[in-house]
């Protein structure tokens, strides 16, 4: 005869199953590529919240020009950052492949990030790291290479989100 268990018994052990899964087959893919510009970035999914499209984005007056304003996501209004635009590059135009990142609430509450397009999970277990150059902006965590020489940098949302420039968008 089978040995009985109660629900909740069952349903915990479902879920430790399913999170022990999802933690060795996301191990090895755990970074999310981007395209910023014209760069291909790599971010850790735990420094994000959330990917979604754009939405509606109302200016802020007096703002830095990189300061692209506020969006309505789910009823939460969220300042939006025009990542390109921020690290000196052109102005995003926004287009149906351009995404919004969602900052992890842990760093900086209500903040998205306005890249280019996603790109899909990366697997950094066969890419090499590259040499950073000395110059490079705090938030510049790391670069790599992949298997076809494809250079992906690793953004570091804590020193990004830190960053008093980052902080300061008042013009």
């Amino acid at each position: 005869m089978a040995k009985k268990i109660s629900l909740r018994e069952y349903q915990e052990s479902v879920v430790a199953k399913l999170q022990s899964s999802l933690a060795s087959s996301t191990a090895a893919a755990s970074k999310l590529g981007l395209q910023i510009g014209n760069e291909r970035w790599v971010v850790d999914l735990q420094d994000t919240s959330e990917v979604v499209a754009v939405t509606e984005i109302e200016p802020v007056p007096l703002t830095q020009s990189w300061f692209r304003g506020v969006t309505n996501v789910r009823g939460n209004l969220y300042s939006v950052i025009d990542l390109p635009a921020f690290f000196g590059g052109e102005f995003s135009v926004v287009t149906s492949s351009s995404r919004l990142l969602l900052v992890n609430p842990h760093f900086i509450a209500s903040s998205a990030l306005l890249v280019t397009r996603m790109l899909g999970l990366r697997g950094l277990q066969s890419m090499e790291a590259v040499e950073v150059p000395p110059d490079s902006p705090p938030w510049l965590g790391g670069r790599l290479r992949d298997q076809d020489g494809i250079v992906w940098n690793v953004l570091n949302i804590s020193a990004l989100t830190t960053n008093p420039q980052f902080l300061q968008v008042a013009a």
